[in-house]
């Protein structure tokens, strides 16, 4: 029966995948029914992830909408027109480091057009920069104060002994370590090859003669209220990673915390948000409408619904995969990276596949460093060229450069990622190694 309910998870994810969007999280409510009907008891719902995706995004929303948003844009493309050699470099440091800050990856959407301008203003093809910078966006998540996943898994974590700090004090430095040494790389790759600048691209001349390139956008408006509400955001940010700190076993100034970690950031960011709305005369209902908030709570839909079938399958055969999984993954704790890498190029969310697998590899006898150290596998959104930053890139380059292949698989961002993810793992397993 184990098999018959295996196919109905990977169906579900493969029904999701093709309709893409939000109805991923339709698929995997679909299969949570159609594996009832089997007789199996549905998991717990991630309800605690939902709550702090959401939260977040209502305070990223509303600074977008008080204009917040343009103003980082527009603080990004100085930056980039000033250096335009280091793009490969500076593109991914500017994504990551937003991604950071906002604990979501698609603040990346509102860079990839400054990106794309710059590369062409300098015969460089977009599909370079934008690929690492996608990736950036991605891997941060599992290194944002803020993320779902990564306030999910110090929960899980600290019973073992390894508390948030802890968690962050690995996964930041191998991230970003990470993310830098995939851009190098790439560019080595590129000064390697004669034929690496845009001019070379046939797509490009192609389009270049037909005079369907786009000419460099208008300046952005910034409204006057944009950098007081980036600076409450900031502030707020603050204080969720000062209570944090004050609430940790390791740290203890706050030996019995009122609210919990989760309940804390629920509550700053609602906080926040409703700072920026009374201080930035932002309209409520405007904050509906925002790209941001769009993307967040189709987001949230899909998490609720392949994280809620990943729980009930894993949850209904623990037994089964302790037998078959629970010896390799102790002897060989590096293949948890792996699990979770497919995981995570099926499940298309950090938070839903540290929510489906990261408590059963504990609970299988992983170490927590290992855990720690394969954490950021969870971002290999890159895979399957269906995510929504990705095909961003690839419609916001009207240079054609960023394409994805005949063969599906054969596109820019597929390098990148599977670098990206090695080096923070093998960073990783070193710091934590020395730290945990």
């Amino acid at each position: 029966m184990i098999w018959v309910q295996l196919l109905v998870v990977l169906a579900a994810i493969f029904i999701g995948a093709r309709l893409g969007s939000i109805a991923i999280g339709f698929a995997g409510g679909l299969g949570v029914l159609v594996l009832a009907l089997l007789g199996v008891t549905p998991g717990d719902m991630p309800l605690d992830v939902i709550s702090i995706i959401m939260a977040v995004i209502c305070a990223i929303a509303a600074m977008q909408v008080a204009g917040g948003m343009d103003y980082l844009v527009g603080l990004a493309e100085r930056v980039l027109r000033r250096n335009p050699k280091h793009l490969t470099f500076l593109a991914p440091l500017i994504t990551y480091l937003m991604t950071f800050m906002a604990g979501t990856g698609h603040t990346a959407f509102s860079t990839m057009p400054v990106i794309t301008e710059v590369a062409k203003e300098n015969n460089i093809r977009p599909s370079r920069p934008l690929s690492v910078a996608v990736v950036a966006s991605q891997i941060a998540i599992t290194a944002s104060p803020i993320s779902a996943a990564v306030v999910f898994f110090s929960s899980v974590l600290e019973p073992k002994g390894v508390g948030y700090l802890e968690l962050l004090a690995v996964a930041v430095p191998s991230t970003f370590v990470a993310c830098m040494l995939t851009a190098l790389v790439m560019l080595a790759i590129d000064r390697a090859n004669p034929h690496s600048a845009l001019e070379h691209d046939p797509v490009y001349r192609e389009r270049l003669e037909r005079g369907v390139i786009a000419q460099r956008g208008a300046a952005r408006e910034i409204k006057p209220a944009a950098k007081r509400s980036v600076l409450i955001f900031l502030l707020g940010l603050v204080a969720v990673m000062a209570y944090a700190t004050a609430i940790s076993d390791k740290v203890g100034l706050i030996s019995e915390p009122v609210m919990s970690r989760d309940q804390a950031i629920i509550a700053f960011m609602l906080g926040i948000a409703a700072a920026i709305v009374l201080a930035c005369a932002v309209h409520p209902s405007d904050i509906l409408s925002a790209s941001t908030f769009k993307s967040g709570m189709s987001a949230s839909i899909c998490v609720l619904g392949v994280a809620w079938l990943g729980t009930t399958f894993v949850a209904a055969h623990q037994a089964e995969i302790e037998d078959f999984a629970g010896g390799l993954l102790r002897d060989q704790p590096w293949l948890l990276a792996v699990v979770l890498f497919f995981a995570a190029a099926l499940l298309y969310s950090q938070a839903a596949t540290t929510k489906a697998l990261m408590p059963t590899a504990l609970a299988l006898g992983v170490a927590p460093v290992a855990a720690v150290a394969a954490f950021p596998a969870v971002s290999a959104l890159f895979v399957l060229p269906t995510y929504p930053t990705l095909l961003a890139a690839v419609e916001m380059d009207d240079t054609g450069s960023t394409r994805i292949g005949r063969f599906v698989f054969n596109h820019p961002f597929l390098l990148p990622g599977v670098l990206a993810i090695s080096f923070s793992v093998a960073i990783g397993f070193l710091i934590g190694g020395v730290l945990l």
